[in-house]
This record gives structure tokens, sequence and C-alpha cells, in this order.
């Protein structure tokens, strides 16, 4: 069942099915983002503890969550590229590591920024701060490895397996904050109890998180349809359009 669905996404469905939803998730991520960062940085109140500095969860937190989606998602493609050879899987796992290590880059520099007064320090080698880093060598290995062979098939196949190995290095960020004891706080939003944030400064972030993750949708979409163009430039479905 699974192999003949994904057997019906053609290099051209996929393109004319990405050129519709790109423009509406990128209308519903700048929606979301814009209000969600004005009830952020304006409206929520100030922590008792933290003060304004809190306020770069706003951006860090959903920064670090699309590091560990983007991640499943290129797992996912990667699997699928190996058991059925489908192209465009194979493009949206290369699009998906380059936007995912562009949120990990940013997940790590908003952390230290939040640091900085909160630390004392940009950096310390905690596990969670630790196991994202290695996050983002993973994905500069699958990108560089991707694009290491003169036959792209040949790219492609040595990047998949490296993200399904990379993949063990998820579950050790998800619970390292629980594994060991680090400097980095514990889950607060999402937890089997109640979330420990005031639903002044969790509506902000929830929107954030929306608007955050529409716009991945939109540039692993927008990424993926620039290299599916340039694959198939010379097939009569790229030339008719």
């Amino acid at each position: 069942m699974f192999r003949k669905l994904f057997e019906n996404i053609s290099p051209k469905n996929f393109y004319y099915f990405s050129s519709k939803i790109i423009p509406w998730a990128f209308f519903v991520s700048v929606i979301f983002i814009t209000y969600g960062l004005y009830l952020g940085l304006f409206v929520a109140p100030q922590d008792y503890q933290q003060g304004d500095a809190f306020r770069i969860i706003y951006v860090h937190v959903p920064s670090a969550w699309l590091s560990l989606f983007a991640y499943s998602a290129v797992f996912f493609c990667s699997l699928i590229t190996l058991v059925w050879k489908i192209k465009v899987f194979e493009i949206l796992t290369i699009a998906s590591a380059k936007n995912g290590a562009l949120f990990t880059f940013l997940a790590l520099v908003t952390g230290a920024i939040w640091g900085k007064p909160m630390w004392g320090t940009w950096w310390v080698w905690d596990a969670r701060l630790t196991s994202e880093l290695i996050l983002l060598f993973i994905y500069l290995s699958i990108i560089f490895l991707y694009y290491s062979f003169d036959d792209y098939r040949k790219g492609a196949k040595a990047a998949n397996i490296l993200a399904i190995v990379g993949f063990i290095n998820i579950p050790i960020i998800h619970f390292s904050v629980e594994w060991w004891n680090t400097l980095h706080q514990g889950p607060s939003v999402m937890k089997f109890s109640t979330p420990s944030i005031a639903n002044e400064m969790l509506y902000p972030l929830i929107y954030t998180t929306i608007g955050f993750t529409s716009y991945l949708l939109a540039a692993v979409l927008s990424s993926s349809r620039n290299e599916l163009l340039e694959r198939e430039k010379s097939t009569k479905w790229i030339k008719s359009i």
C-alpha cells in the first residue's frame, strides 16, 4: 500500500503540489511569527527570575524543536529513498537537512545569547548543548557527503545511510535533561502534566512555533522544487513549463 502511494508522487506531481502549498505556508508563517513575536516581546510579562532575557525563547525554542523535527523528516525520507528509491524523497532528504542545519545553528546561537546573562558564559559542555552541537555536525556531514560525488545517486545513498545512523542522536538530545544532571532546564511545555509556564507566555510561544514550522515547510518545499528543476531540466514536462 505504502509503495503504491509513494510511487504516485512523481516529480511532475510534486512540482505542481509544492507550487500550491508554498505561498500559503509562507503566508501562515508570516502571520503567526509576527503575531507571536508581538505578544512575546511586548505583551507577555517579565519572568520573575530572568526578567526580559526570557523573551529569546520565542526564537530559541521553535528553532530547537525544528532542529529535531527536520531531522525526523530527514530520517523518514532516507528510509523511503533506500527502500523504494523514489527521487522526490531523495530530494526532500537533502532539502530537510539544509533547513535543519539552519535551525540547529540558530538554536545554538540563541541559546548562547541567553546563556551569557543567565549562566555567565556563552557555552558549557552541557549534555543538551553538546548533543545539539553534534546534531549540527551530522547535518553538515550529510550535506557535504551528498554533494561529494559526481553521481548524485551515489551521494544521496551515502547521505541517507549516514542520516539513518545519525538518528540515534535525536532521543539523546530529547532526554538529555532527564538522563543527566545538566545546566539546561528541563521541559516546561512538553510535559505529561500541565505546562509550568504562564499562559501569557505560553500562547505566544505556541504561535511562533506554528509560524516557524510553516516556514520550515515552505522552505523545504521551495528548496526541493529548485533541486527538482535542476535535475529534471532535460525532461519534456520541465521544458513545457
